[in-house]
């Protein structure tokens, strides 16, 4: 989508929509009927598709104009949500008076320099990010906290920082530009062509099977549509997942709910191994002890993460020697090939490997190391139909990963 529509033109499309006159909804929306028309016309343009029928007895929604129509009204409320929301934690304390139903007034402009400002940190980085100059994204950001009647924006030593009202209010405006993004190539969809932009973040047992086959198998069918696959640390994923940056998370699920904003659905159990190269000396035994495995060096995760927590417990009496601590996964993988060092890592993590022969999983029984690996999304998302296509490749390769490494 080239922008944010203008906020006018799409609520004079909803009114027009709901009462399927022109004449009635500018009594609704305070403008004129010429104005209306034009902004009809305007975001039609946009679209690229006519959105009404024009009949003698009124406009009537076309087929893309219901798609489009369904995202709007979703977009307008999450803006009438995050509104009412940023008010009642802000509170316009101090004297400050804004407009009490100020969703009705906002911008394209406003809501784009509070995007900018909340990921930018800096006016000045924002309004390069958005493209326009510094002092009309300042007064863009300072009209929208005079419309609001209370403190947006505060500065800091480190820059501008939103405010806990702002905060609020810039999940619910994100959410709203998600669903525009989505109406928009719900649209394109419907007119045949496909240039979906699917984001996907990305956890590290998602990475070498079941994220590269569905991606793989969505591409051979549409080979329009983009992917933009994200990695990080889990609490920066649900984040960007919140705010309407990531569409799916894919990766270890957690216990307890993290959110009650998200919703998570398992896919498969997988569970740690202790892994070695081929031909490691300890490969040949029919079983090891927990003392023959404290006598190797180890390559392990950072502390902190539910794995490491798995391999102290593992050797409470304390852990062996020399442990050579990364989240790499290529450095894992070098560490093990070149040297006698053993791992302790999901079964899927190193499906490949093993299928090549190159690293072995040693006979060691491990009770309860079993981790759910599924997807996490928005509560209350509709994907479009290529985000729900995506989501059923994601199931089919998970339904493939069930065992994704037999055991020696």
């Amino acid at each position: 989508m080239n922008g944010i529509p203008n906020i006018r033109h799409l609520r004079a499309f909803r009114e027009v929509a709901r009462r399927g006159s022109i004449s009635q909804a500018a009594e609704h929306v305070h403008l004129s009927q010429p104005a209306i028309t034009q902004a009809i016309a305007k975001l039609e343009e946009e679209v690229g598709t006519p959105l009404f029928e024009r009949r003698p007895d009124g406009m009537a929604v076309s087929a893309m104009g219901v798609l489009f129509l369904d995202r709007v009204e979703r977009a307008l409320d999450r803006l009438r949500t995050g509104t009412r929301e940023a008010v009642r934690i802000g509170g316009r304390k101090g004297g400050l008076r804004g407009v009490a139903d100020f969703d009705q007034l906002l911008t394209a402009a406003q809501i784009r320099a509070l995007a900018a400002v909340a990921d930018a940190g800096n006016f000045s980085l924002a309004a390069r990010t958005v493209g326009i100059s510094q002092p009309t994204l300042h007064r863009a950001a300072r009209d929208l906290e005079r419309l609001a009647g209370m403190a947006l924006f505060a500065r800091t030593a480190a820059g501008i920082a939103l405010t806990p009202a702002a905060k609020a209010l810039v999940q619910h405006v994100k959410l709203a530009i998600a669903e525009l993004e989505q109406g928009f190539a719900e649209v394109g969809e419907g007119l045949g062509g496909d240039t979906a932009r699917i984001v996907v973040g990305s956890m590290p047992l998602s990475r070498p099977f079941i994220l590269p086959t569905a991606v793989n198998a969505l591409v051979r069918e549409r080979p329009d549509v983009q992917f933009d696959v994200l990695d990080g640390p889990y609490d920066d994923l649900l984040h960007g997942l919140r705010h309407g940056e990531i569409d799916v998370l894919i990766g270890a699920l957690r216990d307890p709910l993290p959110i009650e904003d998200v919703v998570q659905e398992p896919l498969f159990e997988d569970p740690l191994v202790v892994v070695a190269r081929a031909f490691h000396p300890l490969s040949r035994r029919p079983k090891l002890t927990l003392e023959e495995l404290a006598g190797c060096q180890w390559v392990v995760p950072r502390r902190g993460t539910p794995t490491r927590d798995r391999f102290e417990a593992l050797f409470a009496d304390g852990p062996p020697r020399g442990l050579v601590e990364t989240g790499s996964q290529i450095l894992v993988r070098g560490l093990l090939l070149g040297s006698d060092r053993l791992t302790l890592i999901s079964a899927h993590q190193i499906r490949h490997e093993h299928e090549l022969g190159l690293l072995v999983i040693l006979p060691v029984e491990l009770a309860n190391t079993e981790r759910t690996i599924g997807l996490t999304v928005r509560r209350g998302w509709r994907p479009t139909a290529t985000q729900a296509h995506f989501l059923d490749l994601l199931r089919a390769a998970g339904k493939q990963a069930v065992s994704p490494v037999p055991r020696p």
